[in-house]
C-alpha cells in the first residue's frame, strides 16, 4: 500500500466568503497548488485552460461526470496538433528531441493536474467519500493508494482529478489482476508498482537456462513477478529486495496469493541481500533520466545508477560459476540516451563477461502505434536478457 501523504501538505481556497483549508493528497508527490479557485459546471474548457496556464487550480463543485468530460476537453485542447510529430530542430540530437517531447508531456500533465475534487474523510479504512453528484464510490480505492488518510471524522481533503482517475483504474487492475502467460497465473499490482503488462521481458526469464535451482536474488522486486516465475521453474528459494516498502508489500502479497510464500520472500533494502547466490536477476528502469514522480521511478534511472550498482556489485554476490541476469531494453540506445559501448564498458569494468544474450521484440500495443511520437524508436526496440558471469 502506498505511503500516507504528509499531513503538513494543504490547500486553501475561499468559498462562500470564508477560507477553507484541506489536506492535499498526492501519492505521486505532486506539490500542493498555491492558488485555488472554486468552479462548477458553468466552467468552459477554454476558461479552464486559461486558469491552468496561470497555475491556478480549480476545485470542482459540479457534477462528477461533467468534471471528467471537462478534463478530456482540456486534454484535447492541450494535445491539439500533437498527433503530428514536430520537426526535429536543426542540430538537435535524438536525446535532445526525446527530452523536449518529455518536457512537453510533463507540462501537459501539470496543467491537467490542476482540476481538483474534494474528498470527505472519516476514521476507518475505505471511508472516503467524493461529495459530488453522480460520483462513484472511491473509499476503497483511496485507501488503496493513499493509505491512512486522516484521524477523526469530517476531515476534508483535495486531490487532482487526473490522479484520482488513475487511482480508480489502478485499483481495478489490483482487484482483477494482470494475466502473466508464462506464469499461468495473475499478478496483482499495488499502487505505484510497475504493471507487468509487457510480457516479453518476463518470458525471457521464463526461458533462459537456469544455472542452479538452489537460490536466486531478485533485485528491484517490484510486483514480485520475476521471483514468481523463478519459483514456478523450480528455484527452491528466492529473495527479492526493493527500496520501496510498497513494492515489498506488493511482492509479499503476490507470493501469498500464488502459494509460494514458503519459497519466495521480499525485504526492504538497496540492491543485494546478504550472502551470495548462484543466480541474481535485475530488471532496472530502462531509461536514464530523472524521475518526476514516484511512479516514474519504475521507468527512469537517474544517471543509470541502479544499472551500474547492479553490475558493480555482482562479483561480490555471485557464487562460483553463478550468473547475473540483466534484463534491459535497448530503447535508451535508440533514443540516444546511452550507447551500447557504454553498457559493454560498464560490464567489463565491473569484471564481468557476457556468457550469452537472449533477445526478443516487443509485442505491446505502443510498439505498433504509428501516432506515438517515439514510434521510430519503439518499432525497433529489442529487449535482452544478458547472462553475465565473473570474468576469470
Amino acid at each position: 500500500m502506498a505511503h500516507a501523504p504528509s499531513q503538513e501538505a494543504a490547500v486553501t481556497w475561499t468559498e462562500d466568503g470564508r477560507a477553507v483549508t484541506a489536506a492535499w493528497l498526492s501519492a505521486n508527490d505532486r506539490p500542493a497548488p498555491k492558488a485555488v479557485t472554486v468552479v462548477d459546471d458553468r466552467l468552459t474548457a477554454d476558461q479552464a485552460v486559461r486558469y491552468a496556464a496561470q497555475g491556478t487550480a480549480m476545485l470542482w463543485r459540479g457534477d462528477f461526470h461533467n468534471a471528467k468530460q471537462l478534463l478530456s476537453a482540456i486534454d484535447r485542447r492541450l494535445a491539439k496538433g500533437s498527433k503530428k510529430k514536430p520537426a526535429t530542430r536543426v542540430g538537435e540530437t535524438p536525446a535532445e528531441e526525446f527530452y523536449r517531447i518529455r518536457q512537453a508531456r510533463a507540462q501537459r500533465s501539470r496543467m491537467l493536474s490542476l482540476v481538483l475534487v474534494p474528498l470527505e474523510l472519516s476514521s476507518g479504512p475505505g471511508s472516503a467519500v467524493l461529495p459530488l453528484p453522480r460520483a462513484p464510490r472511491v473509499g476503497d480505492a483511496v485507501e488503496f493508494a493513499f493509505g491512512q488518510l486522516a484521524e477523526g471524522a469530517g476531515a476534508l481533503a483535495a486531490v487532482s482529478l487526473q490522479e484520482l482517475t488513475g487511482v480508480l483504474s489502478a485499483h481495478q487492475w489490483f482487484l482483477n489482476g494482470v494475466d502473466v502467460p508464462s506464469l499461468g497465473a495473475k499478478i496483482h499490482p499495488h499502487y505505484g508498482t510497475f504493471l507487468p503488462t509487457r510480457h516479453e521481458y518476463v518470458d525471457l526469464v521464463a526461458q533462459a537456462p537456469l544455472p542452479s535451482l538452489d537460490l536466486a536474488f531478485d533485485i528491484g522486486v517490484g510486483t514480485g513477478v520475476l521471483s514468481a516465475v523463478l519459483a514456478n521453474r523450480g528455484v527452491q528459494r528466492v529473495i527479492g529486495t526493493d527500496i520501496h516498502q510498497r513494492a515489498v508489500d506488493c511482492a509479499s502479497d503476490n507470493y501469498a496469493r500464488l502459494g509460494i510464500a514458503d519459497v519466495a520472500t521480499a525485504q526492504l533494502g538497496s540492491m543485494f541481500p546478504a550472502g551470495r547466490a548462484p543466480l541474481i536477476v535485475c530488471n532496472p528502469p530502462w531509461l536514464p533520466g530523472s524521475a518526476a514522480s514516484t511512479l516514474d521511478a519504475a521507468v527512469y534511472d537517474p544517471g543509470s545508477k541502479m544499472l551500474l550498482q547492479f553490475l558493480q556489485g555482482l562479483p561480490d554476490h555471485l557464487t562460483d560459476d553463478g550468473e547475473g541476469w540483466l534484463v534491459l531494453s535497448d530503447l535508451a540506445e535508440l533514443l540516444g540516451l546511452r550507447t551500447r559501448d557504454m553498457l559493454l564498458d560498464a560490464i567489463a569494468q565491473a569484471g564481468l563477461a557476457v556468457v550469452d544474450r537472449l533477445d526478443t521484440v516487443p509485442t505491446h500495443r505502443r510498439a505498433g502505434d504509428t501516432e506515438d511520437l517515439l514510434h521510430a524508436a519503439r518499432s525497433r526496440e529489442v529487449t535482452s536478457l544478458w547472462r553475465l558471469r565473473v570474468d576469470t
